[in-house]
């Protein structure tokens, strides 16, 4: 048993496995001490965020970004309003970048066994679907665990 990811929430296909082994380690894969040994995308630390790709996407999806609280933290309570507005920068900013039409922001926060979080750092999801993806499903969408 992990304090710092939830085993059961992780999705089949490979991705279970890595959060298997953070387990066994018991640390925190996105605290900035641990996340370069986990996550081999490249990063951009703001003052309260670090932003990079998703190493494991949701399918099929177009871009899946993460947004990374920069201290370990686990509910949205923690977060002082100096960095609310940084992500609403970073956000903007991404879309921009990215050219995102239409998207998604999915933020877990607290408990896993409430929300569908394989991680208990705070960090928010920016995820564009690729409805031109020929395993796209019109009635399913892009689909993940919530709740």
């Amino acid at each position: 048993m992990s304090d710092f990811v939830n085993q059961q929430n992780a999705r089949p296909g490979g991705y279970d496995k890595v959060i298997a082994g953070i387990a066994a380690q018991n640390v925190c894969p996105f605290c900035p001490e641990h996340l370069a040994e986990f996550h081999k995308k490249p990063m951009e630390r703001r003052k309260f965020w670090i932003v990079t790709d998703n190493q494991y996407p949701y399918q099929p999806s177009k871009h899946h970004k993460l947004i990374i609280h920069a201290e370990h933290i686990d509910h949205v309570s923690k977060i002082v309003p100096e960095a609310w507005t940084e992500l609403y920068e970073i956000v903007q900013e991404l879309v921009d970048a990215n050219s995102i039409g239409g998207g998604t922001l999915l933020m877990r926060f607290g408990e896993t066994r409430f929300t569908g979080a394989s991680v208990t750092h705070l960090h928010v999801n920016l995820v564009q679907s690729n409805p031109d993806d020929a395993s796209y499903d019109l009635a399913v969408g892009l689909r993940t665990r919530v709740g």
